[in-house]
């Protein structure tokens, strides 16, 4: 009997690599991707609420925190939803006190969007969170898979992106 080709050598779980490699094929990318973000988004939002906070206001503070002072428009780019969802979210969160609106010193026909006080005391919160729900995530994984899993991400990520630009 001769050397086995890579496709008959068995797996850990006892499956050639081929019939492995089938099953990975078989398997829907958009769905698995779209429910491991629901799920993630899930966990973060009940790890949020405690403080307040609800689904899409962290993604909100968080982009404020790195550049303040952005206008609605921007903020609706950057996070990648529709204008009239982010005026409703700038309004609930300025009526919780976490943002405020202010004219632009330069051009008064622009309202830019601010952190408050207690808006920047939440970011430690929305940090704790995140943290917390990527050590569910990943639990099982080692290191160096989370780091290929970021890349890949990114990767796809970077790809859906770029289709989105062209069209």
């Amino acid at each position: 009997m001769g050397k086995k080709s890579k496709a008959e050598k068995k797996g850990k779980n006892g499956k050639k690599r081929d019939e492995l490699n089938a099953d990975v094929q078989d398997h829907d990318l958009a769905s698995l991707l779209v429910q491991a973000a629901r799920s993630m988004r899930t966990v973060l939002s009940r790890n949020l609420v405690e403080s307040g906070l609800y689904a899409g206001q962290d993604g909100v503070m968080l982009a404020l925190a790195e550049t303040d002072g952005l206008t609605a428009g921007a903020l609706a780019v950057r996070l990648g939803v529709k204008a009239p969802t982010m005026t409703r979210t700038i309004g609930r969160m300025e009526a919780q006190g976490f943002l405020e609106r202010r004219p632009d010193e330069d051009d008064a026909r622009l309202t830019k969007v601010f952190l408050t006080a207690p808006g920047r005391d939440r970011l430690q919160t929305i940090a704790e969170a995140g943290q917390h729900s990527e050590k569910l995530a990943t639990r099982g994984l080692t290191d160096k898979q989370v780091r290929t899993l970021l890349k890949l991400l990114r990767v796809v990520d970077s790809n859906l992106q770029a289709a989105r630009a062209a069209d």
